[in-house]
C-alpha cells in the first residue's frame, strides 16, 4: 500500500487483552485493527493454567455456552510437599460445575481464537502474520501508529492499544517500561501429557466434564517458584514457574527440575504413561502491583502482560481474566478518548482510573506483598517441611508410647526448625494483611 492504512485504533496482539479492547472498539462504532504475528489468534501461546470467565459476564452474555473450554474445575487443590512428604488442602464444589462457573481449563489457540471471532463479528479486522516492528509518530512526537514487517504496511490509528505480551517492545520504545530487573520475572515450564479421559476420571477423581486444578509448593528445590497440575479433556498439564535469578544461580535446567517433580510419590501416579504431546517455556511477570508500568501516553495504552498484570500470588494464580479485564477498559476509555476528539495522555488517563477500580488493580494492590511473601526464603524452604512434619507426627501411630497432642508436635517443631518466633509472626501478620 502506497500510504499506511488508517483506522481510529489499531490494537497489537490477539490474545485475550487484545481481543477485548477490540471488541469494546468495535461495538463503540469504532474502526479498529487487531493486528496479529502468529498465523492465528493463539497460534504463538504456550498456556497451563485456568481460565476464570466470569470477567466476560457483561462482555459475552452466557459465554459459558459457547467457549471452547477443555474442563470445568470442580476441583481445586493446594498441596505443600517436601521430597518425601506432601500435605493437600483439596477443595470440591458441586456449585463450580454449574452456571455461570467459577473456572476451566481450555486449550489457548482454541480460546484465542474464539474471543478474537467476537471483536470480528463486532467490526474489527483482524489482520495475522504481521508483526509490528515499532510506533509511528506525528510532527510532535505523539503516537499515532505502528510500522509492520510488510512492504508498505504502516498504519495510522488516533490510538495504539499494546498488548504484544510480556516482552512487549511497543511500551518500551514509547518508553512507559522502566528496565526492569529479573526478579520481576519468572520462567513458566510446562508438559502436556496425553491421557485417555478414563485415566484422568480414574486418577483425579472426576467424571464427565468436571476437571481438577493443583497448585503446588515445595515442588522447586531451592529455587523460589511453584508447581501446577491441571486435567484437560484427553490430557494433563504438568509444570512449573521458576524464578529466574534463582534458575540461573541453580546452574540446573528447567526439564530436569520437572522431571523431579514428576517422579514425587504424590505426582507420579497421576503422570505415569501420559505420552509427551507438547513442551513449552515462556516468561511470566509476577512483579505484581509494583510492576505496573505508566500505562497510558499520548495516543497509546497497554494492557495484558505488556502491562505486567499477571497475578501471581501463591494460592491464586491468575492472568487470563486479568488480561481480559484490562484489556476491554482499555478499548473503552480509547473508544471515548476517540469520541471527544482528545487521545492526549490526560484523555487517556481514565484507563488506570477504571483499573483501579475494578478488580484488576483493586487485587493487584491486595496482594501486593504477597510476591515477597510466598518467593520468601522460609516460605519455600522452612514452611513445606514444617507442615509436612507436623502433619505426618500427628497421624503416626506410636503404640505402646500415647497420642501426643498437636500443640506438644507443633511447639517441638518450631524448635526444631530453627524459626525465630518474629519471623514466623512477621509472616503470619503479612499472611492475614494480603489473603485475609
Amino acid at each position: 500500500m502506497a500510504e499506511a492504512a488508517r483506522f481510529d485504533a489499531v490494537v497489537v496482539g490477539a490474545g485475550p487483552a487484545g481481543s477485548a479492547a477490540a471488541i469494546a472498539l468495535a461495538r463503540a462504532g469504532r474502526s479498529v485493527c487487531l493486528l496479529e504475528r502468529g498465523p492465528f489468534p493463539g497460534s504463538k501461546n504456550m498456556y497451563g493454567g485456568v481460565i476464570y470467565g466470569r470477567v466476560l459476564d457483561s462482555i459475552i452474555p452466557r459465554w459459558w455456552e459457547q467457549a471452547p473450554v477443555q474442563r470445568w474445575v470442580t476441583r481445586r487443590s493446594t498441596m505443600i510437599m517436601t521430597p518425601t512428604q506432601a500435605i493437600t488442602v483439596d477443595v470440591r464444589s458441586s456449585a463450580w460445575g454449574e452456571p455461570p462457573y467459577n473456572g476451566a481449563t481450555a486449550l489457548r489457540p482454541d480460546f484465542d481464537a474464539w474471543l478474537a471471532d467476537h471483536a470480528l463479528a463486532a467490526g474489527a479486522e483482524l489482520i495475522c502474520s504481521t508483526t509490528a516492528t515499532g510506533l509511528r509518530r506525528d510532527e510532535a512526537g505523539r503516537v499515532c501508529g505502528v510500522r509492520t514487517d510488510r512492504p508498505d504496511g504502516d498504519i495510522d490509528a488516533q490510538v495504539v492499544i499494546a498488548a504484544d505480551g510480556v516482552n512487549t517492545f511497543l511500551a518500551k520504545e514509547a518508553g512507559l517500561i522502566e528496565r526492569s530487573g529479573v526478579e520481576q520475572y519468572a520462567l513458566g515450564v510446562k508438559e502436556v501429557l496425553g491421557l485417555s479421559p478414563q485415566k484422568i476420571e480414574e486418577r483425579f477423581g472426576v467424571r464427565g466434564r468436571a476437571g481438577m486444578d493443583i497448585e503446588i509448593l515445595g515442588a522447586t528445590g531451592d529455587i523460589a517458584g511453584g508447581g501446577f497440575v491441571y486435567t484437560n479433556l484427553e490430557s494433563i498439564a504438568v509444570g512449573l514457574v521458576l524464578s529466574l535469578p534463582g534458575l540461573s544461580r541453580s546452574g540446573r535446567r528447567p526439564e530436569e527440575i520437572l522431571a523431579t517433580m514428576k517422579a514425587h510419590p504424590a505426582i507420579e501416579p497421576m503422570v505415569a504413561g501420559g505420552e509427551l504431546l507438547e513442551y513449552s517455556a515462556h516468561i511470566v511477570p509476577e512483579g505484581g502491583y509494583d510492576m505496573v508500568p505508566t500505562l497510558a501516553t499520548d495516543g497509546m495504552l497497554v494492557a495484558g502482560d505488556a502491562a505486567g498484570l499477571t497475578l501471581a500470588a501463591g494460592i491464586y494464580l491468575e492472568g487470563v481474566n486479568f488480561a481480559i479485564g484490562s484489556g476491554h477498559a482499555a478499548g473503552l476509555t480509547a473508544a471515548e478518548a476517540i469520541a471527544h476528539g482528545d487521545v492526549s495522555t490526560a484523555a487517556l488517563a481514565g484507563y488506570r482510573r477504571r483499573l483501579e477500580q475494578s478488580f484488576v488493580l483493586a487485587d493487584h494492590r491486595k496482594m501486593r506483598r504477597a510476591h515477597t511473601l510466598v518467593l520468601g526464603e522460609r516460605a519455600q524452604r522452612l514452611y513445606p517441611g514444617l507442615v509436612a512434619r507436623v502433619a505426618e507426627r500427628l497421624f503416626t501411630v506410636e503404640n505402646p508410647r500415647p497420642k501426643r497432642g498437636l500443640t506438644g508436635i507443633v511447639v517441638g517443631e518450631l524448635r526444631a526448625s530453627g524459626l525465630r518466633a518474629r519471623d514466623l509472626a512477621r509472616d503470619a501478620y503479612l499472611g492475614l494483611r494480603t489473603f485475609g
